[in-house]
């Protein structure tokens, strides 16, 4: 949305993570949210998705950034962040699901779910160049394709899912288990590959936001273009 709002020639086609995935996870001694306050949280940056809505989710609870907590930049996604809190260099952090299971396991403590706190949010899509997919239909609509049925394939093979995520992820089974039962009952993966409408509007106030943009948002289609998909859905039935 920001790329396109600055001219460049980008448009959503589909919906890849369609929610929330991370929980917050705090340290040994931390039992509720309002025990964070002072403390130092784990981040990969500070405009990010994740970021957004822990800032909201920590709002609700009483704790307003910056007065209340810091945030410390760590690279390396859900892993370092738990390696950090570990190591006693931050407090707290999120994780995605089923990260968090392991960190249970270590012994650290889950606060809350950020689905629970932001219930619409697009947190990853498939972006395109406007141009080329105006050129090359086609090709990206058999795209589109192999990505709903990827996402169905999930839904609907619970066991093969488990071992394929197990194995890929490098996760214990049982935790791999939790983290299909989360995605697929809370629709995180879009079944049919459409991007959450909500969710983006919410996205689009969270950018106006933090950009400063003045006046009425522009509609959300903008930066939308569903043809492609409805091409795959037309071969492959919709849901």
């Amino acid at each position: 949305m920001e790329a396109s709002e600055r001219g460049l020639d980008f448009v959503i086609t589909g919906g890849i993570v369609n929610g929330m995935a991370q929980v917050i996870i705090a340290g040994k001694n931390y039992k509720t949210v309002e025990e964070l306050r002072g403390g130092t949280f784990g981040a990969n940056s500070l405009t990010s998705s994740t970021v957004t809505a822990l800032k909201e989710a920590l709002k609700q609870k009483g704790l307003e950034y910056p007065r209340d907590y810091k945030l410390l930049i760590i690279a390396g996604g859900s892993a370092s962040n738990l390696t950090a809190l570990q190591s006693g260099q931050i407090t707290a952090t999120t994780v995605a699901v089923p990260l968090n299971y392991a960190a249970e396991e270590l012994g650290f403590n889950t606060l809350g779910r950020l689905l629970d706190t932001v219930p619409n949010f697009q947190a990853a899509a498939v972006v395109v160049r406007r141009s080329w997919a105006e050129k090359n239909r086609p090709v990206l609509v058999r795209f589109m394709k192999a990505m709903v049925q990827s996402h169905r394939w999930l839904h609907d093979n619970r066991d093969a899912a488990v071992e394929f995520l197990s194995q890929e992820l490098q996760l214990k089974p049982a935790h791999a288990l939790k983290g299909w039962e989360y995605y697929t009952q809370n629709h995180v993966w879009p079944v049919d590959g459409e991007p959450n409408m909500e969710g983006m509007k919410h996205n689009l106030r969270v950018y106006a936001e933090q950009s400063g943009v003045k006046g009425p948002l522009p509609d959300i289609r903008k930066f939308v273009e569903l043809s492609y998909l409805s091409g795959a859905l037309k071969e492959i039935g919709k849901r």
